[in-house]
């Protein structure tokens, strides 16, 4: 079984930055990370689970949803079996419970996912 867990969310004021990490652990070497498409969701406040980015397992493609492109970057770290997201000019909007999530192969559903975190809080407010 592998397991994610997230870090980094915090509260940020609107047109700041904020950087997000998941990490995973558990039986990496059975089910290899480095294999596998890894993502971000989130779930705003009283709102469904959206899709908001994804990288392939070498990290050459990368997907975004529209409402984050040009703001958010996602990266991986296949050594450390860790993935990021780096979040910039964050506005009330992006406020969220940030998940990660990896599977084999690239999906914008949260379902498709075999592996999925807990979430981490964002909240952005002035």
């Amino acid at each position: 079984q592998v397991h994610l867990r997230e870090s980094g969310g915090a509260s940020v004021q609107p047109g700041g930055s904020l950087n997000l990490s998941c990490i995973a652990s558990g039986d990496t070497i059975r089910n290899p990370i480095r294999n596998l498409h890894w993502a971000w969701f989130r779930q705003p406040p009283g709102k469904e689970r959206e899709f908001v980015t994804s990288i392939s397992p070498h990290g050459d493609f990368k997907y975004y949803a529209d409402s984050v492109k040009g703001r958010f970057t996602v990266t991986r770290d296949n050594a450390k079996t860790t993935l990021y997201l780096q979040m910039t000019d964050v506005q009330p909007g992006d406020t969220a419970m940030y998940y990660c999530a990896a599977g084999s192969y690239y999906s914008t559903s949260w379902t498709d996912s075999s592996y999925r975190g807990q979430g981490t809080q964002v909240t952005v407010s002035s």
